[in-house]
């Protein structure tokens, strides 16, 4: 007891070191701004909004429309940033702006670093494993280009006694059903080495049957691998859960009957991969498709109420199996601290114009166009539509509205390896008001006062 009391003694003592150098470093930018006013340090600031302002029209531009306009974007795009570092440059005003981006880089890394150390992330439980006696795999080779072959997955499955079904990419096959016979067969495991997409229609049925799951990193991204902490670059390493391995409880998502582990996306991305020539080509489909997505006669917004709020007329909401950190995963690299809080993570788009195209580059999560919740229930609807298009987990389908995203708490019981390589911690948001009681000891007050 008094080992772990002094283990929390000395992390308060380091976040609030931390929290009081963020403080001394955002003085710092601010001393910087004033010594340099005389020497254009507002004219810095005033040059770097600029250039991401248009930057960000530039952006939007380019996305929403075709011609000579969406050559002007890339080109405006590309131009202004460059133009803003000519201009500190040229006028001598590169040091200042070097000084301040360091100053405020320390400052948000001091606060980051006082805040995740102040509130350490939690872990999910584990319990140790037992050896299946009949572990049944399902393994796509044309996942992640062909990892199935390169790391010798099937043979290395069969010789830790797993039957393996190896699918065939030129006939389509029901993953579910096949998942279902090896269950009415004996299995006492299921695993998938394959995308998100087919590992959650397998996870379903494991969690129908209250049976271990596993998780082969064999896909091209894997995110629900990746937030497991599993070796998304070695998928052989994940075959050590059916010999060495723990188990862990974690939600489960359902679409309207669905299962997902990851995300489920409605309004443009969705739209998007509906098309056969997105597999094949799909920047040069989403680019060919934006401007009609966006702007066009193809326009189709969808609403959603998120538990009791409403978000109307978004062009993209995208619901997440427990919320990411944050807004990164529009672009992929986003994930979450946890698979296990039950609650879905909930994303929501809505941009017109340049205008509020560059609010949201200046302003980001506080920006009007972007709206993060985090609910039990998101029901998503469009208006004059008896169905929509669906993404679940990168998976194009058509679903009949509305459309309801729920989850089932701890209902995947997941085996892993004890060997994980993990993830690093996600970088928490700054709450500067936290930091500040931090520094200056006003939340060890406020708890001990509680």
């Amino acid at each position: 007891m008094g080992g772990k009391q002094e283990a929390a003694s000395g992390r308060d003592r380091g976040a609030r070191l931390l929290a009081r150098l963020a403080v001394l470093a955002a003085i710092g930018s601010l001393a910087v701004l004033l010594l340099a006013t005389g020497r254009g340090g507002l004219v810095v600031i005033g040059a770097g909004l600029l250039g991401v302002v248009l930057c960000a029209v530039g952006v939007w531009w380019f996305l929403a429309h075709r011609g000579a306009v969406r050559l002007l974007g890339a080109l405006l795009g590309v131009l202004a940033p460059a133009a803003v570092l000519v201009f500190y440059t040229y006028d001598g005003l590169w040091l200042t702006a070097l000084v301040m981006v360091l100053c405020w880089a320390a400052t948000l890394a001091c606060a980051r670093a006082a805040l995740r150390r102040a509130r350490p992330e939690r872990t999910t439980p584990t319990v140790p494993a037992a050896r299946p006696r009949h572990p049944f795999l399902i393994m796509n080779p044309k996942s992640g280009d062909g990892k199935v072959g390169r790391f010798h997955l099937v043979e290395r499955a069969e010789e830790l006694g797993a039957r393996v079904y190896l699918l065939d990419p030129s006939v389509p096959a029901d993953v579910a059903a096949l998942a279902r016979e090896a269950v009415g067969e004996g299995a006492d495991l299921l695993g998938v080495a394959g995308g998100d997409g087919t590992q959650a229609l397998v996870a379903g049925v494991a969690a129908e049957h209250r049976l271990p799951f596993l998780v082969i990193s064999a896909g091209t991204r894997n995110h629900f691998a990746m937030d497991l902490g599993l070796d998304r670059d070695d998928p052989a390493r994940c075959l050590d859960a059916l010999t060495d391995g723990e188990e862990l409880r974690v939600d489960l998502g359902d679409v309207s009957g669905r299962p997902f582990v990851n995300t489920v996306s409605f309004g443009v991305y969705a739209d998007v991969v509906q098309r056969p020539e997105y597999r094949e080509d799909k920047t040069g489909t989403a680019l060919g498709l934006m401007p009609d997505l966006l702007l066009g006669d193809q326009v189709q917004r969808v609403d959603a109420r998120v538990d009791g709020t409403a978000l109307t007329a978004q062009q993209a909401v995208l619901v997440s199996n427990n919320p990411y950190v944050s807004p990164d995963e529009l672009t992929g690299s986003g994930r979450r601290p946890r698979l296990d809080d039950g609650e879905l993570g909930v994303l929501g788009v809505r941009v017109e114009d340049a205008t509020q195209a560059a609010d949201l580059a200046v302003r980001g999560t506080q920006s009007t166009g972007l709206s993060v919740l985090s609910a039990r229930r998101v029901e998503v609807t469009s208006e004059g539509a008896d169905e929509i298009p669906v993404a679940v987990d990168g998976e194009a389908l058509r679903m009949p509205t509305p459309v309801v995203c729920t989850l089932r708490p701890g209902a995947l019981r997941v085996v892993v390896p004890r060997d994980r390589p993990g993830v690093a911690p996600p970088r928490p948001a700054v709450d500067w008001r936290r930091v500040l009681d931090l520094a200056f000891g006003r939340e060890d007050r406020t708890a001990a006062s509680g």
